[in-house]
């Protein structure tokens, strides 16, 4: 999970904001195994640092536009290296 937890976060916040068990949550749906708080929450603290997301007084996270840029050029990277990404799909079938 490590390798794109920032980057599935920020792509998680890009939609809409959410709290920490929110993200959690989703990354349960999408892994099939809930990540534990100590997984989530520095990962949440650095974002916060690099200015990336910030987090309101409900402790709701929001995608900053700095955020957003990177955002932009993780997933032009993710395109890059995954171009074949529908034969992954048919090959995991």
């Amino acid at each position: 999970m490590k390798g794109y937890l920032s980057f599935l976060i920020l792509w998680i916040l890009h939609q809409k904001g959410m709290k920490g068990s929110e993200i959690r949550t989703e990354f349960e749906k999408r892994k099939g195994k809930k990540p534990s708080p100590g997984t989530i929450y520095p990962a949440l603290k650095e974002l916060r640092e690099r200015g990336w997301i910030r987090v309101d007084e409900h402790k709701t996270y929001f995608l900053t536009e700095e955020g957003e840029e990177r955002l932009k050029v993780g997933c032009k990277s993710f395109c890059q290296t995954f171009y074949d990404v529908e034969d992954m799909f048919d090959f995991c079938k």
